[in-house]
């Protein structure tokens, strides 16, 4: 197995801070100090070794390859996958003062030109370009002119084939060691088992690369599993919470992100679709939309997200499971990206599950693969999508569960974030008889049938599959009468994932019994089982965090002040000042320049472009 054949090194202690980060990081960042592992992600970039850095999306990575070249004053390359990433990360570097660049293909050739000749001055600090543009256009011969003693690899998963969004393009990055023998070069990514991060060292042929690994929780998310009862109606639901408020929802299909948005504009909310079938410019123009606020909802494929930068997107919704952690993890993870509260929640039904089963299996038989290497495919791909739905109905905290996926524990529950500790589902009542039942039905129909089946026979449904097998006759026949469909399968569901029932393998699986489902049968094993709900929700204590003594008529006058300034400037939004920012001066109410740069995200650029409109907001004054 390739990921087997890189040991993760055991880590030296970090090299002591630069004393001159501090001042760098206050200056053109208004921070006063790093978050956790950006301290030794940077002095791994200082020190010229190679680094493997998993954090999670929020977590500040991109500032571990934004800050060594102000250090050093060195120009330094980063090679994203995305136009969009690039673009919005230029933004906001610009915004502050930062000499940044970006080669990608919506550049006219003048604008090309130009960008080079300050990269061969050595005006710029950071250049950004995809791995394409890197290989194919010469640049290479430039950046060996320069002299470029670094490169960061961000979203480095792309590159290992056990990772949910391989790219074979990313595979040419293998020649940089060969070109820049001397160049220290460092992987960036948000979600990476062990597998992925031994893969990306063993194809980037990393030296004894320092493995830093962030923790994968994300504390300031609240996560939630909702039944799929009616999607419009959830959706609308859940959006309200929400309103005005950037969110993302989340559809399987095309059809769906178009059918969805225009029913949401039919309601007065600012929503678009996104899919990789619309126009370029249909999609550039939906996304510009997005990081202008002009909109407040993308209706999406998962073709949208990974190039959104975003900070303040405050929900992620997705209407359909997706395929798997690593997707969902990456996902939800454009939710609060400037560590404010936000909310992920996930509809889920165990139709999904079906209709991703039979597609994975469809793909496979129609790739050019042989036998052997479609049923390698289709079990890896089904392991993930099982993962994902185990997930789904797990009656623990999510915070925990999706930690312990990525090999870190979790600390003491309940997290306070999230609907299973939040209190929001409860176990159904006599859950041991009702699992009773579920269990004998499937040994009356002589463990020969799928899902559907059993739960049509538990709620007397009076099909022609019932009616030819004879099973009305059953004793079990009509015992579960008073459940709908989705909730009997749902059911039947949570006892496959705590093991109490088996399924076999194939297209047709059918659920059969195991030694546990008989202990159940003869009431030596108690079973508790959740009781899907869609009732009302409670506050997570994050976001009551994130408000406290904040003015919100003051926070509003802000944002639509930011608003007018990125529109005049045609810049995203959160590229003037995050939520974080804002809401900092909604709270802190400075009154003079000192009191103002004191704020987090305040440098000295922003304070000199809008220190004196932002104390006039404060002050009450016209804007």
């Amino acid at each position: 197995m390739p990921g087997q054949a890189v040991p993760p090194p055991t880590d030296p202690p970090p090299a002591a801070a630069d004393p001159r980060i501090a001042a760098i990081l206050s200056r053109w960042w208004g921070f006063e100090t790093l978050r956790p592992l950006q301290a030794e992600a940077i002095a791994a970039a200082l020190d010229g070794q190679d680094s493997v850095v998993v954090m999670p999306t929020g977590g500040g990575k991109s500032l571990c390859y934004q800050l060594p070249p102000l250090v050093g004053e060195t120009t330094d390359v980063v090679i994203s996958p995305l136009v969009a990433l690039m673009k919005d990360q230029v933004d906001s570097l610009e915004a502050i003062g930062y000499p940044a660049a970006a080669l990608h293909s919506q550049l006219t050739p003048e604008e090309r030109s130009s960008v080079r000749d300050r990269l061969a001055a050595g005006e710029l600090r950071l250049l950004f370009t995809a791995p394409e543009r890197l290989v194919n256009t010469g640049l290479l011969d430039l950046l060996a002119r320069v002299g470029v003693k670094r490169f960061a690899i961000d979203e480095a998963h792309c590159i290992s084939h056990w990772g949910h969004d391989f790219r074979p393009e990313y595979r040419q990055l293998a020649m940089l060691r060969d070109r820049f023998p001397a160049a220290s070069i460092h992987a960036f990514t948000a979600t990476a088992t062990p597998r992925v991060r031994a893969d990306i060292a063993q194809q980037l042929d990393l030296r004894s690369p320092r493995m830093l690994l962030g923790t994968f929780d994300r504390p300031n998310l609240c996560y939630r599993v909702v039944p799929r009862t009616d999607r419009i109606t959830q959706t609308l639901t859940t959006l309200g919470r929400h309103r005005g408020e950037a969110s993302i929802v989340y559809c399987i299909s095309r059809k769906e992100t178009e059918q969805l948005a225009a029913r949401l504009a039919a309601e007065g909310i600012l929503a678009k679709p996104y899919h990789a079938g619309l126009e370029p410019t249909v999609r550039r123009r939906t996304q510009e939309a997005f990081a202008r606020e002009t909109i407040d909802v993308v209706v999406a494929t998962v073709a949208f997200g990974m190039g959104i930068d975003r900070s303040d997107v405050r929900l992620v919704l997705h209407t359909s499971l997706p395929k798997s952690l690593e997707a969902y993890q990456q996902e939800t993870g454009r939710a609060g990206r400037d560590g404010l509260a936000a909310e992920c929640v996930l509809l889920y039904s165990s139709a999904d599950v079906f209709s991703w089963e039979s597609l994975v299996r469809k793909s496979a038989t129609e790739s050019d693969l042989d036998s052997d290497e479609q049923e390698q495919l289709i079990a890896g791909q089904l392991e993930h999508l099982h993962a994902m739905r185990r997930y789904a109905q797990a009656a623990r905290c999510r915070h925990a569960a999706l930690s312990e996926y990525f090999g870190q524990a979790y600390g003491p529950e309940p997290c306070g974030e999230c609907d299973v500790c939040l209190g929001e589902t409860e176990s159904l009542p006599d859950s041991t008889i009702t699992a009773q039942k579920l269990i004998s039905c499937v040994a009356r129909v002589g463990e020969r049938f799928g899902v559907r089946h059993i739960c049509e026979v538990l709620r007397g449904a009076k099909s022609d599959g019932i009616q030819r097998h004879g099973h009305h006759k059953l004793s079990t026949f009509g015992l579960l009468a008073a459940l709908d469909q989705r909730t009997t399968e749902n059911l039947v569901h949570q006892l496959l994932d705590q093991g109490l029932l088996a399924r076999s393998e194939g297209d047709r699986p059918v659920v059969m019994l195991n030694a546990l489902s008989w202990e159940v049968l003869r009431g030596t094993r108690p079973v508790v089982l959740l009781e899907p709900r869609t009732g009302k929700t409670k506050t997570a204590q994050a976001d009551i965090d994130d408000w406290k003594g904040v003015d919100r008529d003051l926070f509003e006058r802000l944002r639509s002040w930011r608003r007018r300034v990125a529109e005049a400037r045609g810049k995203p939004a959160w590229t003037i000042l995050d939520d974080k920012a804002l809401r900092g001066i909604a709270r802190d109410k400075p009154t003079s320049p000192a009191a103002l740069l004191r704020v987090k995200g305040i440098g000295e650029k922003r304070l000199a472009d809008f220190g004196a409109a932002i104390l006039d907001l404060v002050a009450g004054k016209p804007s």
